[in-house]
C-alpha cells in the first residue's frame, strides 16, 4: 500500500496490455480504474496480457484513492495500486 503519498510524488502503476490499437499506440487496463487507457508505445514486441509500468505524478490524494497524471490524461485509482518511485522535491 502506498501510504503517506503527497501531491507531486512520482508513482508507478502496473497496467496490463489489452491490444495494439495502432502502430504506435496500445490499449491497457489499469487496476481499479474501470476504463481502457491508450498509451504511446512504438515497440513491436508487446503481447496481450503482458504488464507494463506507467509512471506519473500525484495530483490529488484522498482517503482511499489517488489521482495520477500520466503525461496528460489523469486516472484515479485505489491507493494500493500505486507505489512511490520518487518523493516530491521539497
Amino acid at each position: 500500500m502506498a501510504s503517506g503519498l503527497n501531491i507531486g510524488d512520482e508513482v508507478a502503476i502496473d497496467a496490463t496490455i489489452i491490444r495494439r490499437v495502432t502502430d504506435d499506440r496500445i490499449s491497457v487496463s489499469i487496476p481499479t480504474y474501470g476504463f481502457p487507457h491508450s498509451v504511446r508505445d512504438s515497440t513491436t514486441k508487446v503481447v496481450k496480457g503482458q504488464t507494463m509500468e506507467l509512471i506519473g505524478s500525484v495530483t490529488r490524494v484522498e482517503k482511499d484513492a489517488v489521482t495520477v497524471s500520466l503525461g496528460g490524461p489523469v486516472v484515479t485509482v485505489a491507493l494500493d495500486v500505486v507505489r512511490r518511485v520518487t518523493p516530491r522535491a521539497r
